[in-house]
C-alpha cells in the first residue's frame, strides 16, 4: 500500500498528524492547508500517516510518484520531476473540483438516524442520551442527529418534542440552556414510510448534504416494532447507508419469540448486513452495576476463589416492577414477562455472572465465554418454573386494576406478568448450584439485584447463638442494579456488651453516598459503544440462538397445555407458588428481608 510520507524542502515549514485509508470507486479529493489541490486515481489505495515535524510533507502514490510544493528554482529539481509526473495522472478539471475530504484531525462526521423518532423509547431515552453525549463531549465535533418516522413534522416540531425531555446531570448544570440550544441545532427530521426505499434515498441525500464531503459514518438505531425491522434494514442499508465510513445498525429487543423466529431475524437481517454491523442492544447490560460485576469478581481477590460450587450455595437474580403494564397491554400480551424480561435481561447478567475468566476484554473473548455458560445449562423443565397474574386489589382506599382489565388485553388472556425459574449450570465450576430468577410486574417495590448467598460454615463454633435458623448466619452478597445503586457484603458480628450476642451487619458500597457523580444513563453507554464500535456489551447471533434455545421449549410447554397463572394481588410480592420453588431448593427468598439495606 502506499502512503504519505514527509521529506525535506525549505520552501514549508507546516505539517500535522492524520491517518486515513481510502479505498474508493471515484477519485478522492483532498485539501491540504499548505498543499495544492490534487486528486487520487480510483485504483489507487491511499494511507495517511503524516508525522507532525519540521520536514515537508510529500504525496507517495502507488506507483512511486511523489507530490509536493517548493519553490521555484532555475533547475528542475528531482522533486519537481516527481511532482510533474504525479500531476499528469489527473486532468486540469479535476484541480478546480471542490475538495470532498478535509484532511484534519476531524476528516470524519457521524450521522445518527433515529427510526421511529416518534416513539416513547426515542422521546424518552435514545435522544435524552444522545444530549448526555454531547454534554459530556463524548460525541465527535461533526455529527449530526436525524429524527426519522411516517408523521409528518417539521424540524423545528422535532426539536420541540426532543427538548421537552431533554436534562442536564445534576453536578453539571452550568451551561445547560446553551448546550441544550447546540445540540438541537443538530437534530433534524425527515418523514418517510419504513419499507420506502425512495424515502430512504432522499435522507441519505439530506445526510451527505450536512456531511459536507466528509468520510460519512453512520449509525441507525431501529426504535420501531420488530416486524418490520427487515423492511427499514433493506431499505437503509440499499439507499441510505455510508459510500465510505462504516454503516452499524441497533436493533431493540424482542429479537424473536423462540427459537425459529429469532433464527428467521438474523437470517434476513444478514441478507443486508454483516454480523460487525448489527448490535443487538440489551439496555441492561449498559448499567452501571452489571459492568461492574466482571471488575468486582476479577480484580478482587477475595472474590473469584469463592466464586464456584464450594463457596456457593445459591444465587438469585430478582427483578420487579410496582407498576402494571399500563399502556403497553398489547404488545405486552404478545410476549409475557418471560420473553421480556428473563430470556433477554436476567439471562445476559448470569452468564456474565458465572462465565470463566475471559483470555482478554475484547469484545470476542467475552462473549465466547458468555455463549459456553449458556450451552452449558440444563434446559428448563415445566416443574422448575412457576407463572402468575396479578388481578385487581384494592388498598388504601385505591383499587388497581387487573391485568386483563387493560382494553388491549383479551379478557381470557393467560399470558404471565409474573414468572419465577430455577436453572443450572452443567459444569465443573457451577455443577447443582440453583441459579433463581425472579420476574414480575405490580408486585410491592421496584428493584432490580443478583444476591449471592453462601453456604453455611462447616461446623460453625456460634451455631447456638443462631439458633436452629441457620439462614440468619449466611453470609450474602447483594449487587443492587437499581434503584438506588449499592453493593453490600451480609456479615455475622459480635455486639458490644459483655455478653456473646451475635448481629448481622453489611458492609456497605453505596454509590450516592462514595461518588457524587451522577451514574450515567445505560443507553448513554451503549450508544457510545456502538458509535466507537465496541460490541461487548452487545447480543452476538450464537449468544442469541444458545439463550432462546433454553427456554423455548418450556414457552412452548406452556402455550399448548393452556397452563393457568397462579393469580396475585397488585401490590403483593407475588405468587406463593414461587416459595416454593425455591423451598424445593432449599433457598429462601433473599428480598424477603426488612433491613435497612433490602
Amino acid at each position: 500500500m502506499s502512503t504519505f510520507s514527509s521529506i525535506h524542502s525549505p520552501s514549508y515549514s507546516h505539517s500535522f498528524i492524520c491517518s486515513s485509508s481510502i479505498n474508493e470507486k471515484k477519485n478522492q479529493r483532498f485539501v491540504f492547508s499548505s498543499f495544492p489541490r490534487f486528486s487520487v486515481p480510483a485504483n489507487a489505495k491511499v494511507f495517511l500517516q503524516c508525522q507532525a515535524n519540521s520536514h515537508q510533507n510529500a504525496v507517495l502514490m502507488q506507483d512511486g510518484a511523489v507530490a509536493t510544493k517548493v519553490s521555484p528554482v532555475e533547475k528542475e529539481t528531482p522533486i519537481e520531476k516527481l511532482k510533474s509526473e504525479l500531476l499528469s495522472v489527473t486532468s486540469s478539471n479535476e484541480w478546480d473540483e471542490k475538495a470532498s475530504f478535509d484532511i484534519n484531525e476531524n476528516e470524519s462526521t457521524v450521522s445518527i438516524t433515529v427510526v421511529g423518532a416518534s416513539g416513547d423509547l426515542a422521546k424518552k431515552k435514545i435522544f435524552p442520551a444522545l444530549f448526555a453525549l454531547y454534554y459530556e463531549g463524548c460525541l465527535p465535533k461533526h455529527f449530526t442527529v436525524y429524527g426519522y418516522a411516517r408523521s409528518k413534522m417539521t424540524d423545528a416540531e422535532l426539536r420541540n418534542m426532543v427538548s421537552k425531555t431533554l436534562t442536564c446531570r445534576i453536578d453539571k448544570r452550568e451551561n445547560c440552556g446553551e448546550k441544550m440550544e447546540e445540540f438541537l441545532k443538530r437534530c433534524f427530521y425527515h418523514s418517510g414510510q419504513y419499507d420506502s426505499e425512495e424515502n430512504f434515498a432522499q435522507l441519505d441525500k439530506k445526510l451527505k448534504e450536512h456531511e459536507g464531503g466528509k468520510v460519512s459514518n453512520r449509525l441507525f438505531y431501529l426504535s420501531i416494532p420488530p416486524n418490520i425491522f427487515i423492511d427499514a434494514v433493506k431499505c437503509a442499508s440499499s439507499s441510505a447507508s455510508s459510500g465510505n465510513g462504516w454503516t452499524r445498525v441497533i436493533v431493540e429487543k424482542p429479537f424473536g419469540r423462540d427459537s425459529d423466529s429469532s433464527a428467521a431475524l438474523t437470517k434476513a437481517l444478514k441478507q443486508y448486513l454483516t454480523e460487525d454491523q448489527i448490535f443487538r442492544i440489551d439496555h441492561y447490560l449498559g448499567k452501571e452495576l452489571v459492568e461492574n460485576l466482571s471488575v468486582l469478581r476479577f480484580s478482587n481477590l477475595i472474590f473469584e476463589p469463592l466464586w464456584s460450587r464450594q463457596y456457593i450455595r445459591n444465587v438469585q437474580l430478582i427483578f420487579s416492577e410496582d407498576f402494571g403494564t399500563e399502556g403497553r397491554g398489547g404488545y405486552f400480551d404478545h410476549y409475557g414477562i418471560i420473553r421480556d424480561i428473563m430470556q433477554n435481561h436476567l439471562l445476559q447478567i448470569l452468564a456474565l455472572f458465572a462465565m470463566e475468566t475471559p483470555v482478554s476484554l475484547d469484545a470476542e473473548d467475552i462473549r465466547n465465554e458468555k455463549v459456553k455458560v449458556l450451552r452449558s445449562m440444563r434446559p428448563l423443565r415445566l416443574e422448575d418454573v412457576v407463572i402468575g397474574q396479578y388481578k385487581s386489589h384494592s388498598k388504601g382506599g385505591v383499587t388497581y386494576p387487573a391485568y386483563t382489565d387493560d382494553k388491549t388485553v383479551p379478557k381470557d388472556s393467560l399470558t404471565p406478568t409474573f414468572a419465577a425459574a430455577a436453572l443450572f449450570i452443567d459444569n465443573a465450576r457451577w455443577d447443582g448450584v440453583p441459579f433463581l430468577m425472579k420476574a414480575g410486574k405490580a408486585l410491592h417495590n421496584k428493584r432490580a439485584e443478583i444476591r449471592v448467598q453462601f453456604r453455611h460454615v462447616p461446623g460453625n463454633l456460634y451455631n447456638r447463638n443462631f439458633g436452629t435458623d441457620l439462614d440468619q448466619a449466611t453470609n450474602e452478597l447483594v449487587i443492587r442494579v437499581q434503584p438506588d445503586e449499592a453493593i453490600y457484603l451480609k456479615i455475622n458480628n459480635k455486639v458490644p456488651g459483655l455478653g456473646m450476642r451475635l448481629d448481622r451487619s453489611n458492609l456497605n458500597l453505596h454509590y450516592a453516598a462514595r461518588y457524587s457523580k451522577e451514574i450515567p444513563d445505560a443507553y448513554e453507554r451503549l450508544l457510545l459503544d456502538a458509535i466507537e464500535g465496541e460490541r461487548r456489551l452487545f447480543i452476538r447471533s450464537d449468544e442469541l440462538d444458545a439463550a432462546w434455545s433454553l427456554f423455548t421449549p418450556v414457552l412452548a410447554e406452556l402455550e399448548e397445555k393452556k397452563i393457568m397463572p397462579e393469580y396475585y394481588p397488585y401490590g403483593s410480592r407475588g405468587p406463593v407458588g414461587a416459595h416454593y420453588l425455591a423451598a424445593r431448593y432449599n433457598v429462601r427468598w433473599g428480598d424477603l428481608g426488612l433491613d435497612q439495606s433490602t
